[in-house]
Protein backbone atom coordinates (compact mmCIF):
# COMPACT_ATOMS: atom_id res chain seq x y z
CA UNK A 1 0.00 0.00 0.00
CA UNK A 2 2.70 2.12 0.98
CA UNK A 3 4.83 1.66 -2.23
CA UNK A 4 1.57 2.35 -4.49
CA UNK A 5 1.06 5.38 -2.70
CA UNK A 6 5.05 6.68 -2.96
CA UNK A 7 4.49 5.72 -6.58
CA UNK A 8 0.91 8.15 -6.85
CA UNK A 9 2.38 10.77 -5.51
CA UNK A 10 6.01 10.74 -7.62
CA UNK A 11 3.52 10.20 -10.83
CA UNK A 12 1.84 13.04 -9.73
CA UNK A 13 4.68 15.79 -9.05
CA UNK A 14 6.39 14.60 -13.01
CA UNK A 15 2.80 15.05 -14.58
CA UNK A 16 2.11 18.89 -12.92
CA UNK A 17 5.83 20.19 -13.08
CA UNK A 18 6.84 18.81 -16.56
CA UNK A 19 5.29 21.31 -18.47
CA UNK A 20 7.70 23.96 -16.59
CA UNK A 21 10.52 22.14 -16.97
CA UNK A 22 9.98 21.98 -21.02
CA UNK A 23 9.94 25.35 -21.16
CA UNK A 24 13.14 25.92 -19.35
CA UNK A 25 16.58 24.44 -20.60
CA UNK A 26 19.19 23.70 -17.75
CA UNK A 27 22.73 23.40 -19.39
CA UNK A 28 23.93 20.13 -17.87
CA UNK A 29 27.07 20.09 -15.31
CA UNK A 30 29.69 18.17 -16.27
CA UNK A 31 32.97 16.93 -14.90
CA UNK A 32 34.63 20.52 -15.72
CA UNK A 33 32.12 22.64 -14.34
CA UNK A 34 32.06 24.70 -17.81
CA UNK A 35 28.46 24.53 -18.10
CA UNK A 36 25.82 26.81 -15.70
CA UNK A 37 22.44 28.09 -15.78
CA UNK A 38 20.27 28.42 -19.17
CA UNK A 39 21.43 26.32 -22.86
CA UNK A 40 21.87 29.10 -25.37
CA UNK A 41 24.03 27.64 -28.57
CA UNK A 42 24.56 31.19 -30.27
CA UNK A 43 24.52 34.39 -30.07
CA UNK A 44 24.07 37.47 -32.66
CA UNK A 45 25.20 41.22 -31.71
CA UNK A 46 25.37 44.51 -33.27
CA UNK A 47 28.37 46.84 -32.25
CA UNK A 48 29.53 50.61 -32.67
CA UNK A 49 33.19 51.44 -32.15
CA UNK A 50 34.66 55.02 -31.01
CA UNK A 51 38.35 54.81 -31.98
CA UNK A 52 41.47 56.74 -32.05
CA UNK A 53 41.02 57.66 -35.49
CA UNK A 54 37.24 56.97 -36.71
CA UNK A 55 34.69 55.05 -35.93
CA UNK A 56 32.74 51.80 -37.12
CA UNK A 57 29.99 49.40 -36.78
CA UNK A 58 29.96 46.12 -36.80
CA UNK A 59 28.13 42.41 -36.53
CA UNK A 60 28.99 39.41 -35.13
CA UNK A 61 27.29 35.94 -35.12
CA UNK A 62 28.80 33.43 -32.52
CA UNK A 63 28.62 29.71 -31.37
CA UNK A 64 28.61 29.32 -27.60
CA UNK A 65 30.80 26.62 -26.69
CA UNK A 66 30.71 26.92 -23.08
CA UNK A 67 29.32 28.70 -20.41
CA UNK A 68 33.42 30.44 -20.54
CA UNK A 69 34.11 29.95 -24.16
CA UNK A 70 32.31 32.21 -27.97
CA UNK A 71 33.50 31.71 -31.23
CA UNK A 72 32.59 34.14 -33.68
CA UNK A 73 32.71 35.37 -37.38
CA UNK A 74 32.89 39.04 -37.20
CA UNK A 75 32.11 41.95 -40.43
CA UNK A 76 32.80 45.73 -39.74
CA UNK A 77 32.30 48.78 -42.08
CA UNK A 78 34.19 52.43 -40.50
CA UNK A 79 35.79 55.57 -41.40
CA UNK A 80 39.57 56.43 -40.70
CA UNK A 81 41.35 59.64 -40.70
CA UNK A 82 44.78 61.08 -40.18
CA UNK A 83 45.66 62.67 -37.22
CA UNK A 84 47.05 65.43 -38.90
CA UNK A 85 43.97 66.53 -40.18
CA UNK A 86 42.10 69.52 -39.58
CA UNK A 87 38.85 71.65 -40.42
CA UNK A 88 39.64 75.31 -41.91
CA UNK A 89 37.54 77.76 -43.19
CA UNK A 90 39.23 81.09 -44.92
CA UNK A 91 36.02 82.62 -44.44
CA UNK A 92 36.46 84.62 -47.83
CA UNK A 93 33.11 86.77 -48.23
CA UNK A 94 30.32 85.81 -50.23
CA UNK A 95 32.29 85.31 -53.98
CA UNK A 96 31.44 83.02 -56.90
CA UNK A 97 28.03 83.43 -56.31
CA UNK A 98 28.56 80.92 -53.28
CA UNK A 99 30.28 81.49 -49.55
CA UNK A 100 33.80 79.27 -48.77
CA UNK A 101 33.12 76.38 -47.28
CA UNK A 102 34.99 74.21 -44.30
CA UNK A 103 38.18 72.37 -45.63
CA UNK A 104 41.11 70.02 -44.79
CA UNK A 105 44.40 71.25 -46.30
CA UNK A 106 46.84 68.81 -47.40
CA UNK A 107 44.70 65.72 -47.22
CA UNK A 108 44.53 63.54 -50.68
CA UNK A 109 42.00 60.95 -49.98
CA UNK A 110 39.00 59.77 -47.65
CA UNK A 111 39.29 55.73 -46.32
CA UNK A 112 37.25 53.80 -45.20
CA UNK A 113 37.99 50.08 -44.56
CA UNK A 114 35.83 46.80 -44.19
CA UNK A 115 36.76 44.28 -42.23
CA UNK A 116 36.06 40.33 -41.73
CA UNK A 117 37.72 38.00 -39.33
CA UNK A 118 37.18 35.40 -36.69
CA UNK A 119 37.62 35.95 -33.01
CA UNK A 120 37.23 34.08 -29.52
CA UNK A 121 35.72 35.24 -26.17
CA UNK A 122 36.85 34.10 -22.89
CA UNK A 123 35.04 35.10 -19.58
CA UNK A 124 37.73 35.19 -17.27
CA UNK A 125 35.10 35.58 -14.22
CA UNK A 126 32.48 33.25 -12.57
CA UNK A 127 30.48 35.67 -10.77
CA UNK A 128 27.71 36.66 -12.99
CA UNK A 129 24.22 35.34 -13.42
CA UNK A 130 21.55 37.02 -14.32
CA UNK A 131 22.20 40.68 -12.83
CA UNK A 132 26.01 40.20 -12.15
CA UNK A 133 29.13 41.73 -14.22
CA UNK A 134 31.85 39.13 -15.51
CA UNK A 135 34.73 40.26 -17.11
CA UNK A 136 36.78 38.57 -20.30
CA UNK A 137 39.00 39.14 -23.33
CA UNK A 138 38.86 38.46 -26.82
CA UNK A 139 40.90 38.39 -29.66
CA UNK A 140 40.62 38.22 -33.17
CA UNK A 141 42.03 37.85 -36.73
CA UNK A 142 41.50 38.31 -40.54
CA UNK A 143 41.15 40.50 -43.50
CA UNK A 144 40.84 44.35 -43.94
CA UNK A 145 39.89 46.36 -47.35
CA UNK A 146 41.00 49.88 -47.57
CA UNK A 147 38.68 51.74 -49.55
CA UNK A 148 40.14 55.09 -50.75
CA UNK A 149 38.07 57.69 -52.32
CA UNK A 150 39.77 61.12 -53.77
CA UNK A 151 39.31 64.47 -51.97
CA UNK A 152 38.38 67.31 -53.64
CA UNK A 153 38.88 71.12 -53.09
CA UNK A 154 37.85 74.07 -54.90
CA UNK A 155 40.69 76.00 -55.92
CA UNK A 156 40.80 79.69 -57.69
CA UNK A 157 42.53 80.02 -60.39
CA UNK A 158 43.11 83.68 -62.25
CA UNK A 159 42.82 84.54 -65.57
CA UNK A 160 43.59 87.31 -68.44
CA UNK A 161 41.26 87.41 -70.97
CA UNK A 162 41.10 91.03 -73.54
CA UNK A 163 43.00 93.04 -70.90
CA UNK A 164 40.86 92.38 -68.06
CA UNK A 165 41.60 89.83 -65.15
CA UNK A 166 38.98 86.73 -63.96
CA UNK A 167 38.72 84.64 -61.15
CA UNK A 168 37.43 81.06 -61.59
CA UNK A 169 36.83 78.02 -59.62
CA UNK A 170 37.68 75.00 -60.72
CA UNK A 171 37.25 71.60 -58.55
CA UNK A 172 39.96 69.74 -58.36
CA UNK A 173 41.25 65.91 -56.87
CA UNK A 174 45.21 66.34 -55.93
CA UNK A 175 47.82 65.33 -58.62
CA UNK A 176 50.98 65.71 -59.48
CA UNK A 177 50.39 68.69 -61.98
CA UNK A 178 47.83 70.72 -60.11
CA UNK A 179 50.22 69.72 -56.57
CA UNK A 180 51.36 73.69 -56.49
CA UNK A 181 48.01 74.59 -56.46
CA UNK A 182 46.73 71.87 -54.16
CA UNK A 183 49.23 72.92 -51.34
CA UNK A 184 48.79 76.49 -51.86
CA UNK A 185 46.50 77.41 -48.92
CA UNK A 186 46.04 81.04 -50.81
CA UNK A 187 44.30 79.30 -53.89
CA UNK A 188 41.84 77.11 -51.68
CA UNK A 189 38.55 78.77 -51.52
CA UNK A 190 36.50 76.10 -50.51
CA UNK A 191 36.45 72.18 -49.89
CA UNK A 192 34.10 70.26 -52.92
CA UNK A 193 30.74 69.25 -51.86
CA UNK A 194 30.24 65.68 -50.25
CA UNK A 195 29.36 63.42 -53.24
CA UNK A 196 32.73 63.44 -55.60
CA UNK A 197 35.12 60.80 -56.09
CA UNK A 198 32.77 57.84 -55.61
CA UNK A 199 33.33 56.69 -59.10
CA UNK A 200 36.93 56.85 -58.32
CA UNK A 201 37.65 54.73 -55.51
CA UNK A 202 40.22 52.07 -55.41
CA UNK A 203 40.68 49.00 -53.22
CA UNK A 204 43.88 48.21 -50.92
CA UNK A 205 43.49 44.55 -49.27
CA UNK A 206 45.37 43.84 -46.18
CA UNK A 207 44.94 42.19 -42.99
CA UNK A 208 43.88 42.98 -39.44
CA UNK A 209 43.54 42.09 -35.20
CA UNK A 210 42.62 43.34 -32.14
CA UNK A 211 42.99 42.10 -28.94
CA UNK A 212 40.33 43.45 -26.09
CA UNK A 213 39.01 43.36 -22.62
CA UNK A 214 35.41 43.47 -22.23
CA UNK A 215 32.44 43.67 -19.43
CA UNK A 216 29.55 41.24 -19.28
CA UNK A 217 26.20 42.38 -18.06
CA UNK A 218 24.26 39.55 -16.99
CA UNK A 219 26.17 36.79 -18.48
CA UNK A 220 23.81 34.06 -18.63
CA UNK A 221 21.28 36.50 -19.33
CA UNK A 222 18.74 35.96 -23.05
CA UNK A 223 19.99 39.55 -24.05
CA UNK A 224 24.08 40.05 -24.91
CA UNK A 225 24.90 43.82 -23.10
CA UNK A 226 28.94 44.04 -23.44
CA UNK A 227 31.22 47.35 -22.91
CA UNK A 228 34.62 46.52 -24.55
CA UNK A 229 38.26 48.52 -24.80
CA UNK A 230 41.31 47.45 -26.67
CA UNK A 231 43.69 47.64 -29.33
CA UNK A 232 43.19 46.95 -32.53
CA UNK A 233 45.39 47.46 -35.61
CA UNK A 234 45.70 47.38 -39.57
CA UNK A 235 47.98 46.40 -41.94
CA UNK A 236 48.30 47.34 -45.77
CA UNK A 237 50.37 45.97 -48.74
CA UNK A 238 50.89 49.66 -49.57
CA UNK A 239 50.85 52.80 -47.74
CA UNK A 240 47.59 54.64 -47.50
CA UNK A 241 47.96 58.05 -48.91
CA UNK A 242 45.08 60.09 -46.83
CA UNK A 243 47.41 62.60 -46.84
CA UNK A 244 50.02 64.28 -49.63
CA UNK A 245 52.85 63.38 -48.70
CA UNK A 246 55.28 65.79 -48.67
CA UNK A 247 58.74 66.19 -46.50
CA UNK A 248 57.24 67.16 -43.44
CA UNK A 249 54.02 64.62 -43.74
CA UNK A 250 54.52 60.99 -44.43
CA UNK A 251 52.09 57.81 -45.48
CA UNK A 252 52.11 54.73 -43.91
CA UNK A 253 50.74 50.93 -44.69
CA UNK A 254 49.28 50.38 -41.01
CA UNK A 255 46.91 51.56 -38.53
CA UNK A 256 46.69 51.03 -34.62
CA UNK A 257 44.47 52.65 -32.52
CA UNK A 258 42.63 52.02 -29.24
CA UNK A 259 38.99 51.73 -29.26
CA UNK A 260 35.90 51.48 -26.78
CA UNK A 261 32.78 49.61 -27.97
CA UNK A 262 29.33 48.95 -26.78
CA UNK A 263 27.62 45.50 -27.70
CA UNK A 264 23.86 44.26 -27.72
CA UNK A 265 22.46 41.79 -29.30
CA UNK A 266 21.17 38.23 -28.58
CA UNK A 267 21.36 34.60 -27.47
CA UNK A 268 19.46 31.72 -28.68
CA UNK A 269 19.23 28.31 -29.72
Amino acid sequence: MILRWTLLVVLYFTITTYPVMSQVSFQPKNVNNDWKGIIYRYETTGMATLHTNGFSIAYNKGKIRTYYKTTYYHIEAGFLKDAREQNQNRNIPISFNKVSQSFKFGKQHYFYNVRAGKGTKILLTDKARRQGVSVGYNYEGGFSLGVLRPYYLELVYNYEENGRYYNELRTEKYSLENADKFLDFNSIFSGASGGKGWSEISIVPGIQGKLGLFFSIGSMDQYTKNIELGIMGDLYIKKIPIMVETPAVSSKPYFINFYLTVELGKKYN
